[in-house]
């Protein structure tokens, strides 16, 4: 081994320098490993970042999963109650909670459903306009055609109450207006039947006043001519110049004159009746010589007077527990039902009803 290279051989010049030496390999090798260290731990900081930033990143995704659960929750519950209310503020309510949904799936199929409950709603609204429209006119065959049209077309399943309800009130309608009907016609065949009797009640008094007047007329010829024959065969047995006179009947006068340029006969006879329902008048003519005879019958003039025919009105009435607590009468079964079915469904009636009262309503004809 060299000397030299021996720390203890070394002068004291050699010592510092060696020393010197040493102190500066041993600062290199600490500031390397000072070095290294820290390196190290930028290292473990920067891992240790790029792991948070991850888990946040992670955090943030589950947080935006779970508020997309929420929103989807809300939207499915607000559509839901617009179903079974489909009501302009629920419809809104519905739609703009859909505007937070981001699943595009998802957002379609709830816009559909929107899609379908305002379809729904117009359906519903022209079916009942359509059974409104034939209430107040249940005798128009049409509307009630088309009232069965609209209806028939309510196919959701929430539609179902208010199908069963409009259907309902439209064969009550349809039933009123058949009673109405057969009502009438049977008014009409009562009526005709009621005037063809009094007209042949009017034709056979006539007749029997004919038949009356005749047999008066024939009575009083007859009696007449009685009388004459006494008046002449009088005359004669008392010579010429005599002057006799007779009454017969209700008004009846004969005369009978003669004088020197030959013999004559001269008979005047007049019949009135008057009473009942005619008068009747009779006058008969017998002048002498050959015994001629002239008869004229009167005039019969009267007649019945017809009783006046019953109107046919119409009452629309509403009752609440049985008793009827609204009516009206209209000249028109249109109007009688129009009134019903609009006092059944004022807020007042209506009130009533979600109260658990028993509400009913109707129209029935009345003779007048």
């Amino acid at each position: 081994m060299n000397k030299n290279l021996n720390p203890l051989n070394w002068t004291k010049k050699q010592q510092i320098i060696g020393g010197a030496v040493a102190i500066v390999l041993v600062g290199g090798i600490t500031s390397g490993v000072v070095a290294n260290a820290n390196h190290k731990a930028e290292v473990r900081k920067i891992e240790q970042l790029k792991k948070d930033k991850v888990e946040k990143a992670k955090v943030r995704a589950e947080k935006a999963k779970q508020l997309e659960k929420s929103n989807e929750a809300d939207s499915k519950k607000l559509l839901d109650i617009a179903e079974k209310t489909p009501t302009d503020k629920n419809i809104k309510l519905a739609e703009d909670s859909i505007l937070k949904v981001k699943n595009a799936e998802v957002k379609k199929a709830f816009d559909n459903q929107i899609v379908g409950i305002k379809n729904r709603v117009k359906l519903e609204n022209e079916a009942k306009t359509a059974v409104s429209n034939y209430q107040k006119d249940a005798m128009n065959n049409d509307k009630y055609k088309t009232a069965q049209q609209a209806i028939s077309k309510l196919t959701s399943s929430y539609s179902k109450g208010l199908k069963d309800g409009l259907n309902k009130q439209l064969a009550t309608s349809k039933k009123q207006a058949d009673d109405a009907t057969k009502a009438q016609q049977a008014k009409s065949v009562s009526d005709s039947k009621a005037k063809t009797a009094d007209t042949n009640k009017q034709e056979s008094g006539s007749t029997e006043a004919t038949n009356d007047n005749g047999n008066n007329a024939n009575v009083a010829t007859d009696t007449q001519n009685t009388a004459n024959n006494d008046v002449a065969s009088s005359s004669n047995s008392y010579g010429g110049g005599s002057q006799n006179n007779y009454s017969q009947g209700n008004s009846n006068s004969g005369s009978y004159n003669q004088g020197n340029s030959g013999q004559g006969n001269s008979n005047s006879n007049s019949n009135t009746n008057t009473g009942g329902n005619g008068s009747n008048s009779n006058s008969n003519a017998n002048t002498g010589g050959n015994g001629s005879s002239s008869n004229n019958n009167g005039s019969n003039n009267g007649g019945n007077t017809e009783q006046p025919s019953h109107t046919t009105k119409y009452v629309g009435w509403v009752s609440v527990d049985g008793v009827r607590t609204y009516s009206q009468t209209f000249n028109t079964i249109a109007e009688a039902q129009n009134y019903s079915a609009s006092t059944a469904n004022s807020s007042e009636v209506t009130e009533l009803l979600l109260a658990g009262h028993s509400i009913r309503y109707g129209v029935e004809p009345v003779e007048v």
